[in-house]
């Protein structure tokens, strides 16, 4: 499973890095938009619809939207996506109690929503920074070096569980290992690219807020496909599960590391 997972890795991996760094705008837009519409598509399936016609139309209606979303103040987005973030944290921490907020298939469509589409505009207005390049690329190396972190800390010195109720592989050992991979490659930045002290300390704040979240992300799609009953959202992608198995980490970690990108700017 491990060779078959790094053998795909491999081949998407050039793929999408040149998808995000060498479209334009409107390339980029559409590009991102698709894998959205992917995970709409799989995240229709978690939320109890079976049937190929519902799950196209709920793709389409998540691209419609994030279309749409372009024309809403960024403020309000990033808030909105703050809020949400933090209600699922609350759904999370309180599973399986909280199983109740999920028996209804729309409202998960609806959390769908609140998941997916701040992520896909979140990386639509980094698009368009003047830095970009250098902010999708540290976002994206973040929630990667975090993830390979916690796989390999985890494997050797996995003990405690993180939330044994909602993903009984991960463990609080992993997500200190993620955490430290994160903050050491984000202190190696901030030597190399010689940031003062302020700046550097806002950097490391991002960093821990992105980990932390991008590991929010991941257990919240653990919580939808705990309640569906399945282990991946597809099987799209060999050795990886499907689409939104790959991104769930990153629609809580992008909306984040730019809601404290903006607020710590602003400071």
């Amino acid at each position: 499973m491990l060779k078959q997972r790094i053998i795909t890795a491999l081949i998407l991996a050039p793929l999408a890095l040149a998808g995000v760094f060498l479209l334009p705008l409107t390339g980029f837009a559409l590009f991102i938009g698709l894998i959205i519409m992917i995970g709409a598509w799989e995240w229709a399936n978690l939320s109890g619809f079976e049937r190929k016609l519902p799950r196209l139309l709920y793709a389409s209606a998540i691209g419609a939207l994030c279309a749409a979303s372009i024309y809403m103040p960024t403020n309000w987005m990033l808030a909105i996506a703050g809020v949400w973030w933090l209600v699922s944290l609350m759904l999370v921490k309180g599973y399986p109690k909280s199983k109740v907020c999920l028996k209804n298939r729309y409202i998960r469509l609806v959390m769908g929503v609140l998941t997916l589409v701040p992520a896909w505009f979140s990386l639509f207005i980094m698009k368009q920074m003047s830095d970009a390049s250098l902010q999708i690329a540290t976002v994206l190396i973040v929630v990667w070096a975090a993830d390979c972190g916690a796989y390999f800390a985890g494997k050797r010195f996995g003990r405690t569980k993180l939330i044994e109720r909602v993903s009984p592989k991960k463990t609080l050992e992993g997500l200190v290992g993620g955490l430290l991979l994160a903050v050491l490659l984000a202190a190696v930045a901030i030597i190399v690219g010689r940031n003062g002290l302020d700046r550097g300390v806002l950097f490391l704040l991002t960093t821990i807020a992105t980990v932390l979240f991008s590991v929010l992300g991941d257990l919240w799609e653990s919580v939808l496909k705990r309640e569906r009953g399945v282990k991946d959202s597809g099987s799209l992608l060999p050795g990886h599960g499907g689409v939104m198995d790959r991104i769930d980490s990153l629609t809580a970690a992008i909306p984040i590391y730019l809601l404290t990108v903006v607020v710590f700017r602003g400071i």
